[in-house]
């Protein structure tokens, strides 16, 4: 009983010592605070940026700065041992600003640095700083800094990296995104500096390789180099041979490398990642790649490999992601891929690969995710009934042949989140068991340019980017969920659009809006704003009447509207101008009327309103549009002079600047294009429509001179001013534009001669001058004299080739070629009557002297004629 007693106590003192314990641990811990010194460094650190965020709030000298946005202490030494200042996505607009000073490793204790996405400019480490550290290093390990990340920080001025020898300790570093272009020995400081650095990141720095000696790239430890993205020209460098006992990672992509790939790169034997995608490698790939033993992706496209796939990639046993899409490969697609069960990505699209596939190609692909077949010409022959071992989440098989039917084995694919079939020839589908399959792919629905039908009306769709574009879809339109693009141009669709817009009870995600080339009708209603999130709107090539709704511009994103081809009515709303980031307004060929908007905003850029009613003069407002790179107003009622104040278009005065958006997505062929007359024809452009400047006031009744000053618009590529009132002459400063592929001034009364400075503009390929008053010689050069005749026709003063009609130089020849031919007649006939009369002479001197008989005769003939011709004369003077 005494001992269970003293066993009892025991036990309940261990208890109360282990609760003391614990509560002075807590007590303890609850306490600790950030170290003094390390708060004052990070005062210091936030007083020498700029936080237009507002991020570092919580950084003042009351608060625990271990309780500060974006630092972490020890939990019981209390030193700052992580920094991480990353800038997230939703304040991507707003990043920290400054100097970066390296005297933050003066926080002792500091490991992990993270600065990535921000707009920080410079890295300082000052000279006596960094021998302080190096001295330092030799002693203790002074820097316990390892994890470096400064990328994504585009200002960031980086002259030399003689900063990295402060930081000897480091094993990651990433200045990816940073211009290093300055820095000519980058290799050999990183190599000097860090020997002990295991990651190495330096994606798109605009760096260039120096060497390929054998010396460089002494990085022992590396396991990871990625130098993607850069201007690397030359061949693959042998340096990286010297890595092979440790690197795994091995990223050259988007380089412009080229040769072949060499041999050296089987010494790095323990590679589980080789991308070299983006390059400019040629030849074979190599059968030596499937020695591998670790290799688990293998990215080769967007090369110029010839011949055949090896069938010795087979052999990679470990490979979960091959791609070679989009190189000059020919013959098939090897079986033995088929044996590569850890597979998850094949992408052979984009070559000539031939040939039948079968089931024998996919036998153990069972862990196949992504497949990309598209723009080959393989020929798919499976049996109607054939279940596939895998489960796809992509399926990418654009422009292959696939037959009138949808292929049976795709429905096998319950986990699908991309589809893309486009220009496969389908044109027979099950349409119920197929529109109900496609509308369950979550991620990306792409079946344009077939000949698929069917009423999608009742139809909800919840794919977040669908392409139906370029089918025989009818009905009206389906709703939308969650999608961020619905294009669906060139189809079937009929009857009001006011279902689509006004039926959703929320808000919806829509981006990207095509539904041209559509049998829409009635008004476009007044329920835009629903649709918050648009930014681009093509309603073009329907039937749809009334007038524009103003409440397009309660869209705040709104940057692309497309309305041509309608039968849109009335002026243009006043509310549009309240469209802040409207970049292309598209209005052509419709019924519209009134002035021309002077309210445009300044982010303009493409204005087409060709092929309506408006009248009046081009306001002079329109000159303040400093980002427009195409003005068309053809084929209106506009009168009065064209305004002299154009020169003041920016962007078409200077070569070189371009119109790039914000956004530059949004120019996709995928998601818009503009018609436009060039070259005398109308022609689509897609996004190429970008780099073409162009200005089309056409087909009106302007009047007036051509101000000299619309030629120091020195960047334009296409001028048209024909079918207008305009007289007086061609400025000579038309030579100015250097850049004119295209000149249209046919059908004015422009008059005087074609200025001599046309004949240097070198990009001319179209010209047209016809029915004009131009006068004199049409100005020689080669560039002026590659035109027919019929782009100078109708100028009935006009001369000179290709015309060769000039009448003062046709009267100048004939009498040339008459004095010439005269003066030569003349020449020769008193030569054959001096010859003749020579050799007669001697042949009579020598007849009489040699004949008595002759002699007599001779003369009694020529007293005969004398007679004769005495007596003829007598009786014609009588």
């Amino acid at each position: 009983m005494i001992r269970s007693t003293s066993q009892i106590v025991i036990f309940l003192v261990w208890i109360l010592c282990e609760s003391m314990i614990d509560l002075s641990f807590s007590r303890s811990a609850s306490q600790v605070r950030c170290n003094e010194r390390d708060r004052e460094l990070l005062l210091q650190f936030k007083i020498s940026g700029v936080d237009p965020s507002n991020r570092l709030s919580s950084w003042s000298s009351e608060e625990d700065c271990c309780k500060w946005n974006g630092v972490q202490c020890h939990n019981i030494t209390g030193r700052v041992t992580k920094l991480s200042l990353m800038t997230d996505d939703w304040d991507f607009q707003k990043p920290l600003r400054g100097e970066i000073n390296l005297r933050l490793l003066q926080l002792e204790y500091l490991e992990y640095l993270d600065l990535q996405h921000n707009n920080f400019s410079v890295v300082h480490c000052s000279t006596d700083d960094r021998q302080r550290y190096q001295n330092l290093s030799q002693i203790t390990n002074f820097s316990t800094l390892f994890y470096l990340d400064l990328s994504d920080n585009p200002y960031m001025n980086v002259d030399n990296l003689k900063w990295l020898s402060c930081i000897p300790s480091l094993k990651y570093l990433d200045l990816s995104f940073n211009d290093l272009h300055r820095e000519t020995d980058w290799l050999g400081s990183i190599t000097t500096m860090l020997p002990s650095l295991s990651e190495l990141r330096l994606q798109e720095c605009q760096l260039s390789l120096v060497s390929s000696s054998p010396r460089y790239g002494n990085f022992s430890s590396l396991t990871l180099l990625d130098l993607s993205g850069n201007s690397f020209d030359r061949k693959i460098p042998n340096w990286i041979s010297n890595l092979s006992n440790s690197l795994s990672y091995l990223d050259l992509g988007e380089n412009k490398l080229d040769g072949q790939i060499p041999d050296m790169l089987l010494n790095v034997r323990n590679l589980n990642t080789l991308i070299l995608r983006g390059n400019n490698l040629s030849g074979s790939i190599p059968e030596w790649l499937g020695q591998y033993n670790h290799l688990q992706t293998l990215d080769l496209s967007y090369n110029s490999f010839q011949g055949s796939i090896p069938s010795t990639l087979g052999n990679l046993s470990s490979l979960t992601e091959l791609d070679v899409s989009y190189n000059h490969l020919n013959s098939t697609l090897p079986e033995r891929l088929g044996q590569l069960s850890r597979l998850a990505t094949l992408k052979v699209g984009g070559n000539s690969l031939e040939g039948v596939l079968s089931e024998s190609n996919f036998a153990k692909l069972s862990n196949l995710k992504h497949l990309d077949l598209s723009s080959t010409a393989l020929l798919f022959h499976f049996a109607t009934n054939w279940i596939p071992p895998f489960q796809l989440e992509e399926i990418i098989l654009n422009s292959c042949t696939l037959g009138q039917e949808f292929p049976a084995w795709i429905y096998t694919q319950k986990s699908l989140q991309q589809l893309e079939i486009s220009s496969s020839g389908i044109s027979s589908v099950d349409e119920d068991k197929f529109w109900s399959f496609v509308s369950n792919i979550t991620y990306a629905l792409d079946i344009s340019n077939n000949a698929i039908s069917g009423n999608i009306s009742n139809l909800v769709l919840r794919t977040w980017w669908i392409d139906l574009s370029s089918n025989k879809i009818t009905g009206g339109l389906p709703r939308l969920t969650r999608v961020n693009s619905f294009l669906a141009r060139n189809n079937f669709f009929s009857g009001p659009i006011s279902p689509f817009l006004c039926g959703n009870a929320e808000e919806n995600e829509l981006r990207f809006l095509d539904l041209s080339y559509n049998l829409l009708s009635g008004k476009i209603p007044e329920c835009w704003t629903k649709w918050k999130n648009l930014e681009s709107i093509d309603l073009g090539s329907n039937n749809f009447t009334g007038k524009i709704p103003p409440s397009f511009c309660a869209i705040p994103d709104l940057q692309l509207l497309h309305l041509y081809k309608n039968n849109l009515s009335g002026d243009v709303p006043l509310s549009l101008q309240h469209c802040k980031k409207l970049l292309l307004l598209n209005l052509a060929e419709n019924q519209l009327s009134g002035s021309i908007p002077s309210w445009m905003g300044e982010s303009i850029g493409i204005m087409r309103l060709r092929s309506n009613q408006f009248s009046g003069n081009i306001p002079p407002q329109i000159c303040q549009l400093s980002s427009l790179i195409i003005l068309d107003l053809a084929d209106n009622r506009l009168s009065g002079a064209i305004p002299k104040c154009l020169y003041n278009i920016t962007s078409m005065a200077n070569p070189n600047l371009t119109f790039l958006p914000s956004y530059f997505g949004l120019f996709d062929d995928d998601l818009s294009s503009v018609g436009l007359v060039t070259k005398g024809q109308e022609l689509e452009y897609g996004d190429n429509f970008l780099y073409l400047m162009s200005i089309d006031i056409s087909s009106n009744n302007l009047s007036g001179g051509i101000p000299q000053e619309l030629f120091g618009l020195s960047a334009l590529q296409s001028l048209n001013l024909s079918q207008n009132h305009l007289f007086g002459n061609i400025p000579q400063e038309i030579g100015k534009m250097k850049y004119l592929e295209s000149l249209d001034l046919s059908e004015n009364q422009l008059c005087g001669e074609i200025p001599q400075t046309m004949s240097g503009l070198s990009f001319l390929s179209y010209l047209n001058l016809s029915f004009n008053n131009f006068t004199g010689n049409i100005p020689t050069g080669t560039q002026l004299q590659s035109f027919d005749a019929l782009s100078y026709i109708g100028n009935p003063e006009l001369c000179g080739a290709p015309l060769n009609n000039c009448k003062h130089e046709i009267e100048s020849v004939d009498r040339e070629l008459n004095a010439e031919g005269e003066d030569e007649f003349t020449s020769w006939f008193y030569f054959g009557i001096g010859t003749g009369f020579a050799s007669g002479l001697l042949g009579f001197c020598a007849a009489l002297s040699l004949n008595q008989a002759f002699n007599h005769a001779y003369f009694s003939l020529l007293d005969h004629i004398k007679d004769k011709v005495l007596l003829m004369m007598n009786s014609f003077f009588h």
